[in-house]
């Protein structure tokens, strides 16, 4: 990576077959969401430039997937290490080119991280099972064997972290891997891969391209690539399915999300508040698992709208890497004035906002903020109640009961992730059975599972069969086959 001077972080590079070289076609600014100023810049990678990095997989895989298991994941011991080591400095950097606080950006690589340390267990993983005597004489035994190339496209959201939900289990199953990031944050995925090499990988095993929507349809048909796994938004998730799946590829695509927050009157209300808020606002609301739709029951109704107001009011909103800074900028300038669009929208439809932080502005930074804005009196056919905001907002809706907060709930395009606030067992056992969504929690602000869990997803928040991270992820990058002996002599 070029040396940092300034705020410059130079050209933003490919790595193809051991080398690093530039993308052939012209691209983008590297903005900084806290200053609006170009930190870097990265070019688009063309068809043939795809092509080089496949050809390199495809020859890298023939030696790669017959080392010894225990070989393959000795450089995941390494990454594992580099990263830490390295996690300030991943860390600050992330916070220059996505806006998260520095807090959020080194949880982000934890969770990154324990990613990494779950593969190394692949040589349990990918156990698939023996029977003797299966049928008379005969003895079955289940292997799982890697299939060649993979790519993943990752969001601008999550840059240190949803790469390694797929690259580590990639290639300790036997697999070479191609990572195409977001054009809007490539430098920490640039750094990582950078610490990949130094962790030792072959050439061609972990590969690098950058570019935008020509890079990844170029990917999406190639006939090389073996699977793709893609996160974003659910529109762009169905069409990467519906595209990569027509090629005769392995798909897994990870949509958006609207998810719901229930409290019930049993319910601990500052708590809730608290984990509440801090869900919807935590990484300035961009993010998958934000909980920005709350539907409390109306005997507590209007003591939360006042908790949730005061716990708004609480936070600080400015550059992450600045002290105390709760809440750091949007992504972009476009991506900011959709956010206040649909504020807007929410307002024109009768949503009383009560906590407006549009107005807010941050001394010494002319970036994409926007403050915390809280929405009372939601009602389930508003924009706000059914769209993906991904922005530092939060509304609340009276409900009668359970049975109508899940009715609501339930009722969503998407099927991501829900919370429950409560002190009762019932409700908490009626939500675990009835509620329509693949990550769920009780008494918690954020249901993200750990790396030896799936990430779940569902309706419109998933198109595939299996997801990221754990033990589905090693499927999706290997298939079974069964051997089936018999020894007539025996």
């Amino acid at each position: 990576m070029s040396q940092k001077a300034g705020l410059e972080y130079g050209e933003v590079r490919n790595y193809v077959a051991g080398e690093w070289t530039t993308p052939s076609n012209e691209g983008i600014p590297v903005d900084n969401p806290a200053t609006g100023e170009a930190i870097a810049h990265v070019g688009f990678s063309t068809p043939e430039d795809v092509d080089a990095a496949v050809e390199a997989g495809q020859d890298a895989f023939e030696t790669w997937r017959q080392r010894p298991v225990e070989e393959r994941i000795q450089p995941l011991f390494e990454l594992k290490q580099l990263l830490e080591e390295h996690q300030n400095e991943l860390a600050e950097l992330l916070v220059d080119e996505e806006g998260k606080t520095f807090a959020e950006a080194k949880g982000e690589l934890r969770r990154g991280i324990e990613n990494v340390e779950v593969a190394t267990g692949i040589p349990s993983l990918m156990q698939a099972g023996h029977v003797e005597n299966a049928a008379p004489g005969i003895d079955e035994t289940a292997v799982r064997q890697p299939l060649g190339v993979f790519a993943a496209v990752t969001p601008f959201n999550f840059p240190g972290m949803i790469p390694m939900w797929f690259l580590p289990y990639a290639v300790a199953t036997g697999n070479a891997f191609i990572l195409k990031p977001s054009e809007q944050d490539p430098l920490v995925p640039q750094r990582m891969i950078e610490l990949a090499e130094e962790a030792g990988f072959p050439e061609g095993v972990v590969q690098l391209v950058n570019g935008g929507v020509d890079t990844v349809n170029a990917i999406l048909d190639h006939e090389g690539i073996e699977g793709v796994s893609f996160v974003g938004s659910t529109p762009v998730a169905e069409t990467i399915y519906e595209r990569a799946a027509a090629s005769g590829k392995r798909v897994q695509a990870q949509g958006g999300a609207k998810n719901h927050v229930i409290v019930t009157e049993s319910a601990d209300l500052e708590f809730a508040a608290n984990k509440t808020v801090g869900s919807a606002l935590a990484c300035s609301g961009q993010r998958c698992l934000a909980n920005d739709v709350v539907a409390v029951e109306e005997s507590v109704y209007e003591e939360f709208v006042d908790l949730a107001v005061e716990r708004a009011d609480q936070q600080v909103v400015g550059y992450g890497n600045d002290e105390g800074t709760t809440v750091g900028p949007l992504i972009s300038a476009e991506h900011e004035q959709q956010v206040r669009n649909d504020i807007e929208t929410a307002i024109s439809e009768g949503a009383e906002l009560v906590y407006d932080g549009r107005d807010l502005e941050v001394d010494g930074y002319d970036g994409n903020f926007l403050g915390p804005c809280v929405f009372r009196d939601l009602t389930a056919d508003m924009v706000i109640a059914q769209k993906e905001i991904f922005g530092p907002v939060v509304g609340l809706m009276p409900v009668s009961d359970l049975d109508e907060a899940l009715a609501v709930m339930n009722a969503s395009d998407y099927g991501n992730a829900a919370s429950l606030f409560t002190s009762s067992g019932a409700e908490a056992k009626r939500f675990r059975h009835d509620a329509e969504a693949g990550n769920l929690a009780v008494n918690a602000g954020t249901a993200a599972p750990m790396a030896f869990f799936h990430f779940g997803g569902e309706k419109g928040s998933f198109f595939g069969d299996l997801h990221a991270q754990s033990e589905d992820v090693v499927r999706f990058y290997t298939d079974e086959t069964v051997y089936i002996e018999r020894w007539p002599d025996a």
